[in-house]
């Protein structure tokens, strides 16, 4: 089991991202941004952020959870994979899009190179514009590249106390957002989300859609827990949680 990193976790955000194997939307919501990226002297003047990532989708994907804006979230640019490490670089939003000046946990989606054995540790290097981060993923039995999604919903778990990543799949212009989570037994957290409006245009499209989220409480992740998903579109999914 990896090391937790103790963290206060709060507020929600949500974001749009499109990455280079699944092009999608996605939303970062709950959990407390982690401590303000700190210069790195001996690399140039960049800085190092803490980083945190999930298996999802069977180990088809991983999402990797940043700290910034939420509403200009970086997108997968390259992913490279050599000798057990998993090299991503993360760009971004181009163009003249304002973005807010807040500081929340926000997801990017990345597909998961064939030759990545998710039954094994994986190394994630992460490098952005300016900074640089780095994580570890926990190898898990029974996940595995390759193959055709089912388009269920799936959920891990991070390396930070309580947080965790939930990957849908619909309209990539109506991304869900989360209004509460709650651990509601040793073995359910239950996600509700908030209820769009009755009049909401959607596209018709079928993409991934990320969502960061947290409890308060550090769960026994041993004890095989359950998401609940619930409100909008969801009526009582449930969905394990990745170890991690």
């Amino acid at each position: 089991m990896a090391t937790r990193t103790r963290t206060a976790l709060a507020a929600l955000g949500v974001a749009v991202l499109l990455t280079g194997v699944l092009a999608a939307c996605a939303t970062g919501s709950g959990g407390t941004p982690s401590t303000a990226p700190t210069t790195n002297d001996d690399d140039g003047g960049s800085t190092e952020q803490e980083i945190s990532a999930a298996w999802l989708d069977g180990g088809r994907s991983i999402g990797i959870v940043t700290q910034g804006s939420s509403t200009c979230i970086p997108t997968a640019e390259e992913t490279t994979y050599a000798d057990g490490v998993l090299n991503v670089t993360l760009v971004d939003v181009e163009g003249d899009t304002a973005c807010t000046a807040d500081l929340v946990p926000r997801v990017s989606l990345v597909g998961v190179p064939g030759d990545v054995d998710p039954e094994q540790e994986l190394e994630i290097k992460v490098t952005g514009d300016g900074w640089a981060g780095d994580t570890d993923l926990d190898g898990v039995p029974g996940l595995a590249t390759g193959g055709e999604t089912d388009y269920a919903p799936s959920a891990g778990w991070t390396d930070v106390d309580g947080q965790f990543v939930i990957l849908t799949w619909g309209s990539s212009s109506c991304v869900p957002v989360i209004e509460n989570t709650e651990l509601t037994s040793e073995t359910e957290i239950t996600v509700t989300f908030v209820d769009p409006p009755e009049d909401q245009a959607c596209t018709m499209d079928m993409a991934p859609r990320g969502t960061v989220t947290a409890v308060p409480e550090d769960p026994d992740e041993d004890a095989g827990i359950v998401a609940i998903l619930t409100g909008a579109e969801f009526e009582d999914v449930r969905v394990p949680i990745i170890p991690n």
